[in-house]
């Protein structure tokens, strides 16, 4: 590690330097977290205790052979950056919120927050660095809810949507020395001067979006960083010229996490030695400045196209009534009703990628079912026939080749693995037209399929 990293360690850690550096050498544990709407299997798996759908496995799966992986059953995220949800939960709950995942992909936080809000909130997710923009849209759309809009833009970009959000997450590029243990490319990558790098641009960050954050709302900011310059000092500096509060989050002392206090200001670290994950920090204020609400333009030109009449009938093909749909390109698209105002005035300012849930292709009068439909949370189960696949069948479908079934419905069945659904395929009596996304597919060839985490 970089001698300037041990120094600045020592100096901040004196009486648990030899325990800390120790810790990056041994190997880091191995988490992920459920899909609450979709996993519903037993498992005998360790706890995370600070979030109610992390669990810690004894040893690395391989997760492209599961195809619960590949269907948004699950996301493999670092353990303590789970305490998202910790923050999350000291939020007075109210009806309607907008909430922003500023820096979101690949995806993690994001799928997390969907899974914590209620269905009549709004999420927008966003990503500056258009090459990550995809794999953030495959994993929400993998997750399977229409509450939430997928957008490209630098944090600048918002400060005109002036007291929109309800709450706003910053997990914000840092240096990375919490990811050493796992990642030895994050130690290549360290200077002195790249943290100071980031702190700086982490200061623009907030300031740029501090005017887009409502007056009572909520900031979590996080990184995974152990540097005073990216954590401590940044929160001190965001509160020095703008009126907070610093929200304490209760703590147990089994989960071995920091409690750190400068001035007031309460901020959360995760440190290798004494938790069983990698270094994180956290910290949630409220705002006490700025406007009240974001005052929606009532003359605001819609860019959204009408369903055409003829399509009426999809509206059966969600269990949910508080849906609009729309045309987009050939496709037809669920989003919530009352949230096409918020819909509209992002787009007005903002590059958005994508929005809700498409349902279905249509081709003249004809509806081909999505397959992001047959991994949304809010599907009518009664509408198509079910087909229950075993791993090797269920493996051989995402790798979009050729699959037997045994059933003697045709047309479009859905295809499901332990009773996640997979996606569609149109049975046509002596074959089966697989309709998985050939962008998603499995490349890998299948060797003898190990026994998945959950049995």
């Amino acid at each position: 590690m970089p001698v300037a990293f041990l120094e600045r360690i020592k100096s901040q850690f004196p009486f648990d330097f030899d325990e800390f550096v120790q810790s990056i050498d041994q190997i880091p544990s191995i988490s992920l977290r459920t899909n609450p709407f979709k996993f519903k299997l037993p498992v005998t798996a360790e706890p995370i205790p600070w979030c109610e759908t992390g669990l810690f496995l004894n040893q690395r799966p391989s997760y492209t052979l599961d195809p619960l992986f590949h269907s948004g059953a699950y996301y493999v995220q670092e353990a303590s950056s789970m305490f998202v949800e910790q923050a999350f939960k000291q939020i007075e709950h109210t009806s309607n919120r907008i909430v922003l995942d500023l820096c979101a992909a690949p995806g993690g936080k994001s799928t997390h927050l969907l899974s914590l809000m209620g269905k009549d909130d709004l999420l927008v997710a966003n990503e500056v660095i258009r090459s990550r923009v995809s794999v953030l849209n495959e994993n929400i759309r993998k997750w399977g809810h229409q509450n939430v809009v997928v957008c490209s833009n630098d944090p600048a970009d918002f400060s005109p949507l002036e007291g929109l959000f309800d709450l706003i997450l910053i997990d914000a590029p840092c240096s990375g020395e919490g990811l050493f243990r796992r990642d030895a490319s994050a130690i290549e990558q360290w200077s002195v001067d790249n943290t100071n790098l980031c702190a700086t641009r982490q200061r623009r960050i907030l300031a740029d979006i501090w005017p887009a954050l409502k007056s009572g709302g909520h900031l979590i900011y996080s990184t995974c960083t152990f540097n005073p310059a990216e954590n401590e000092q940044n929160l001190q500096w965001l509160a020095d010229n703008n009126e907070l509060e610093s929200i304490r989050i209760p703590l147990q002392e089994s989960w071995g996490v920091e409690e750190i206090e400068t001035n007031g200001l309460f901020g959360y670290r995760f440190l290798p030695h004494k938790v069983k994950g990698e270094g994180f920090f956290l910290t949630l204020i409220r705002k006490k400045d700025g406007s009240d609400s974001f005052s929606i333009p009532k003359k605001i030109k819609t860019r959204l196209e009408k369903m055409p009449k003829q399509f009426a009938e999809i509206r059966s093909w969600l269990n949910t009534s508080d849906s609009e749909f729309f045309a987009k390109s050939e496709f037809l698209i669920a989003f919530p009703e009352d949230k096409i105002p918020v819909l509209n005035a992002l787009s007005e300012q903002l590059r958005v990628i994508s929005y809700g849930l498409p349902i279905a292709q249509f081709k003249k009068n004809d509806l081909l079912p999505e397959h992001t439909y047959a991994l949304s949370v809010d599907r009518n189960p009664a509408l198509f026939g079910i087909v229950e696949l075993d791993v090797r069948e269920a493996l051989l479908y995402q790798k979009k080749e050729e699959i037997r079934i045994n059933s003697t419905e045709k047309g479009w069945l859905l295809v499901q693995y332990q009773g996640v659904p997979l996606g569609f395929i149109k049975n046509l009596g002596n074959r089966a037209n697989n309709y998985f996304p050939k962008e998603w597919r499995i490349r890998m060839a299948l060797p003898e399929i190990p026994r998945p985490w959950y049995k």
